[in-house]
């Protein structure tokens, strides 16, 4: 009976709403004087992740985070107030950009089954399958596949802007890195852009127009004279080959070992292989990001100028 009444009790305290410690006029003086802080750590953290992510989404997530710290003080306990609110909004920022990773879990999944089927129907028919043959293969329609195809590219986003294609959680690890992980940073995102001017010339104007112009693809598609259909499968067969490109010179251990590497297929990337190779050093890439690691270019692949 003691510990039932001892639960009731410690439920109603639980859920019994917070009475602010402060007076509204301290509240409001807590958060003027600290909205600096939101905007330091707002920009601490767009430093260190992709580009298409908006200053405003996180701000005001990190200043309705400011006001609930400033409701929700005690100064009490200890702890002072910036580092108390510090934590919060950090927490708000991280949230917010776990909204913004829509990439659902079955989305990854699909992807993936996508993808391995279309490599192997590439090594099969010894070229790109279209469409209609990768959804029979999948067991699937084509405009289910299409619309999968389109969640994961905008997802893709993230890798082509910012080298990562992990959740929001990974997004943001360390406060600052260090001078070696900076480095190695720096050197992925040059790989990153070599790679892409490395592609074929079709399939680099995809991959330049639709994800850093963001150009909608039924105009990409008027340009080249062909159909969204082609052009959502030239996107397709330019990430399989930036991905596997980059594996080849960053990661050899997740590298694809082709199982006929006399087929057209196997000689076409490795030959793409190569290129890349040919085409960057460690000062050209280098140079496309500055000492920080944000990106040194501008609409194109080119370095801009100091």
């Amino acid at each position: 009976m003691t510990s039932t009444v001892t639960t009731a009790a410690d439920l109603a305290a639980d859920t019994a709403p917070v009475t602010p410690v402060l007076s509204a006029a301290e509240q409001e003086e807590l958060i003027r004087t600290h909205m600096p802080l939101v905007g330091h750590l707002v920009r601490d953290m767009l430093s260190r992740i992709p580009n298409h992510i908006h200053r405003d989404d996180l701000t005001s997530a990190g200043l309705h985070a400011l006001v609930t710290a400033a409701r929700g003080w005690d100064p009490q306990r200890g702890v002072p107030f910036h580092r108390f609110a510090g934590t919060r909004i950090r927490g708000a920022l991280l949230d917010e950009l776990r909204s913004l990773d829509w990439a659902t879990r079955s989305v990854r999944s699909k992807a993936r089954n996508t993808d391995v089927t279309r490599q192997s129907l590439t090594t099969t028919l010894g070229r790109t399958p279209t469409p209609e043959e990768l959804a029979q293969a999948l067991g699937t329609t084509t405009t289910e596949l299409h619309q999968t195809d389109t969640d994961v590219q905008r997802a893709t986003v993230l890798s082509l802007q910012g080298f990562t294609t992990s959740s929001a959680d990974d997004l943001v690890t360390e406060p600052t890195p260090g001078p070696e992980e900076m480095l190695l940073r720096r050197e992925q995102i040059g790989y990153l852009h070599h790679a892409i001017g490395s592609l074929p010339e079709r399939l680099q104007t995809v991959v330049t127009e639709y994800f850093l112009q963001e150009r909608p693809m039924a105009e990409i598609a008027k340009d080249l004279g062909v159909t969204e259909s082609r052009v959502s499968q030239l996107r397709a067969e330019a990430l399989s080959l930036l991905r596997d490109g980059l594996n080849t010179h960053l990661d050899p251990e997740l590298a694809p070992v082709p199982e006929n590497p006399e087929s057209i297929t196997a000689r076409r990337r490795a030959s793409y292989y190569a290129n890349i190779a040919n085409n960057t050093s460690m000062r050209s890439r280098l140079a496309m990001t500055n000492a920080n690691g944000h990106t040194a270019i501008g609409r194109g692949l080119r370095p801009t100028a100091a």
